[in-house]
């Protein structure tokens, strides 16, 4: 027996609402109907079978790396987006954005409820440089070698 996708990702916040808008604003997800846990929380449809729960819970601490990952089908218009609502992340690992040995770039938001989201684009090549000027190398922030230059997001 083996897992054979991801079905949801639950994350919590303090303030249900704004973690709800951040979500639909930025990532363009879609309420959807929520069973009753007797706390707040709703669903959010993320493409075509995946779910986002979201939980509100009184107090509780997020841990600073610990996040998840999305891939969005317009990778600047999130990040311009991101940036003009002050959600970029330069914490957890130093810089929001980084172009990755392969290619990849990754891009660090945290929502409302502190839960640090990334945001992945497959190909560098593909985006405008200057739209995005927050983006540094990860090879020069750290020496990228051997089994470090084979890794991939995609």
């Amino acid at each position: 027996m083996k897992a054979i996708r991801f079905n949801h990702l639950a994350v919590s916040t303090t303030d249900i609402e704004a973690s709800v808008k951040f979500y639909m604003e930025v990532f363009g997800l879609e309420k959807l109907p929520t069973y009753n846990f007797g706390i707040p929380c709703q669903y959010l449809r993320m493409g075509e079978k995946q779910q986002l729960h979201i939980f509100q819970v009184p107090n509780e601490n997020v841990p600073v790396r610990q996040h998840f990952a999305v891939d969005v089908d317009d990778f600047t218009a999130v990040y311009k987006k991101a940036k003009e609502a002050g959600y970029l992340d330069f914490e957890a690992f130093d810089n929001c954005m980084y172009e990755l040995p392969d290619g990849g770039v990754q891009m660090y938001l945290r929502d409302p409820g502190g839960n640090l989201v990334e945001v992945d684009c497959p190909d560098v090549t593909k985006l405008d440089l200057a739209e995005i000027p927050d983006m540094k190398r990860l090879a020069d922030k750290n020496p990228q070698t051997g089994e470090n230059l084979q890794a991939t997001l995609y």
